[in-house]
């Protein structure tokens, strides 16, 4: 989140040969029209079905194929894509580069049932925050929208590494990854959204999503965009704020120990120190100036991962395997939290 007061062309292998009688390698025999004719059945629409067959075997045996290979990139792992400034940036530093794509759980919503676990009976609400197409439609995300306290703009586009990886696209590949480690473990899922609206949702429409599921915790998943030198994760917990269509009195505690719990086992799991920029060392920081907090009514935290404007952590966060990391340190706070 942008900071608010500071920032193999495989051959298709060829199967055997279904004719008894084999061609040469890389060959079809076609029947001579006069052997065709020696061979007419009582009607002469066999002719056009031995033409057809022999095609049909011409084109099997060939190297490309009729119908062309199928690009076995399209059957990997459904791992999210950066967007199309990160493609743009290919050549800029390493230290925040472009993240490779392996490893992104997909963002389909699982039909299959869900596992019996711990958290099974329990709703979680995953927010990923901002939207990769918010910055198409710029008119409609500064619209505001009311926050209890105040009124802010419905959404924001985000930030992004130097090299161009966008906030929306980071949030997106972690949110998928944490639902993935969450359901393993029993859990009901919701995300907020998915990809699949043209901007927003708004933030206070993120808030009324994760009260209407009647979550156990929501996790607004971010990455911060503040100055060089400026490291680390930071949770947001919610300040007491009652005013308007806010009032939080009833999840402070909840949040402040759900918050807690996430700091803990994301230091544990990715290695990472808390922000030395906000929150004194803690890693947490409250807040009464962010509608999707002060709009929730269920427990609710955000979580910026690092900063993307800071090389060193720009690197992490491009990283696959950190970014599995931190939605495990997200997962294991969650969990240990609904467990008590």
């Amino acid at each position: 989140m942008a900071s608010y007061a500071y920032g193999s062309g495989q051959r298709p292998a060829s199967g055997p040969h279904a004719s008894g009688n084999r061609p040469a390698p890389g060959r079809v025999r076609i029947a001579s029209p006069r052997a065709v004719r020696r061979q007419r059945s009582p009607t002469r629409r066999a002719r056009p079905l031995l033409v057809a067959t022999a095609l049909a075997a011409l084109c099997l045996t060939a190297v490309a194929g009729c119908g062309g290979a199928q690009d076995p990139a399209g059957t990997d792992s459904g791992a999210a894509k950066p967007g199309p400034e990160a493609e743009a940036t290919a050549s800029a530093s390493a230290s925040a580069s472009t993240p490779s794509p392996e490893a992104s759980p997909t963002g389909a919503t699982p039909t299959a049932p869900l596992p019996q676990g711990p958290l099974t009976g329990r709703t979680v609400v995953i927010d990923p925050g901002h939207n990769p197409r918010n910055r198409e439609h710029t008119k409609e995300i500064n619209q505001q929208v009311d926050i209890g306290t105040g009124r802010k703009e419905c959404d924001t586009t985000g930030t992004s590494t130097n090299a161009g990886y966008a906030e929306a696209r980071f949030t997106l590949d972690v949110s998928h990854r944490l639902r993935e480690l969450l359901q393993a473990q029993g859990a009901r899922v919701v995300l907020t959204h998915d990809d699949d609206r043209p901007f927003g949702p708004c933030i206070d429409e993120r808030a009324r999503i994760g009260n209407e599921a009647k979550a156990d915790a929501v996790v607004s998943v971010h990455a911060d965009g503040s100055a060089v030198g400026n490291r680390g994760f930071h949770v947001i917990l919610p300040a007491a704020v009652k005013g308007g269509g806010a009032d939080t009195s009833k999840i402070v505690k909840s949040s402040a120990d759900l918050g807690a719990r996430i700091a803990g086992h994301f230091v544990r799991t990715t290695g990472s120190a808390p922000s030395n920029y906000i929150g004194g060392g803690t890693g947490l920081d409250t807040r009464g100036d962010l509608g999707g907090l002060n709009l929730s009514t269920v427990p609710k935290v955000f979580v910026e991962c690092g900063n993307m404007r800071d090389p060193e952590d720009a690197a992490l966060l491009t990283d696959a395997g950190w970014r599995q990391k931190a939605a495990r340190g997200m997962a294991d706070g969650i969990a240990a939290y609904l467990k008590g």
